[in-house]
């Protein structure tokens, strides 16, 4: 069964950085646009950002737009989401998960975040952002 895998959540303090990362162990991340959700205590998840595999282009909710930022490695068939300015409201577990309908992302989250259009989904990664 493909499961893409998250990795480098943990404890960070406001304002502080991480690094998260979505593997894809026997199975190739090209042609599909990448997205990225979280999901905090008690509440629905939600989508974060999207990277297109083409020419790697993004998209951003306004809620991480200018902290956040996303880029892919094909050659390592990994992504990558970098996290700036880390906010206690960015408190969650986050997911990756492949777009089976498209490879790019498009500029709506209509188009890019659609959460049924994403399969192979990860276990997650804990994002905790805490003094």
């Amino acid at each position: 069964q493909v499961q893409l895998v998250e990795s480098g959540g943990g404890l960070v303090q406001p304002g502080g950085s991480l690094r998260l990362s979505c593997a894809a162990p026997g199975f190739t991340l090209d042609y599909y646009a990448i997205g990225w959700f979280r999901q905090a205590p008690g509440k629905e998840r939600e989508g974060v950002s999207c990277i297109s595999y083409s020419d790697s282009s993004t998209y951003y909710e306004d809620f991480v737009k200018g902290r956040f930022t996303l880029s892919r490695d094909n050659a390592k068939n990994t992504v990558y989401l970098q996290m700036n300015s880390l906010k206690p409201e960015d408190t969650a577990v986050y997911y990756c998960a492949a777009n089976l309908m498209r490879s790019d992302c498009g500029t709506s989250r209509n188009v890019a975040l659609v959460q049924h259009e994403h399969a192979y989904w990860g276990q997650g990664t804990q994002v905790t952002v805490s003094d």
